[in-house]
């Protein structure tokens, strides 16, 4: 793929997602490759790409959203894992994610906490592996 917005939105999702963001897409790619092209050029090329919001906001607001959804754990560990990436602190995720009890409620919340748990852990050993 060559138009800018997927190159923009390949460059994007990189800097978020890492590895995490490129495995989703290789993932795709046997099943539904126009979607993977579309999740790129959309959500990263179109949307994460406008200046009106840091990095670090919009991954605070999608770890929000994908808790109150409360149905989206793999997507809500990824980007968990891209909140990290771009500076968002272990205490801002685990606050934003309790804030949500207020409106999406406790089961949601303690979901959100449990992935949130579950990426902090993976973090950690990733960070103690040689290099």
């Amino acid at each position: 793929m060559d138009n800018e917005r997927y190159v923009r939105g390949w460059a994007k999702l990189k800097e978020v997602d890492g590895h995490a963001g490129e495995q989703v897409i290789a993932s795709l790619s046997d099943i539904a490759p126009d979607f993977a092209r579309l999740l790129i050029e959309f959500p990263f090329g179109d949307i994460y790409s406008r200046p009106g919001l840091d990095l670090k906001a919009r991954e605070l607001a999608v770890v929000a959203a994908l808790t109150a959804l409360g149905n989206a754990a793999p997507q809500l560990k990824v980007h968990i894992t891209g909140a990290l990436n771009v500076g968002v602190s272990r205490e801002e995720i685990v606050e934003v994610i309790m804030q949500m009890a207020v409106y999406a409620g406790f089961p949601a919340a303690l979901n959100g906490l449990f992935a949130a748990k579950e990426v902090f852990a993976k973090h950690d050993t990733l960070s103690c592996e040689p290099t």
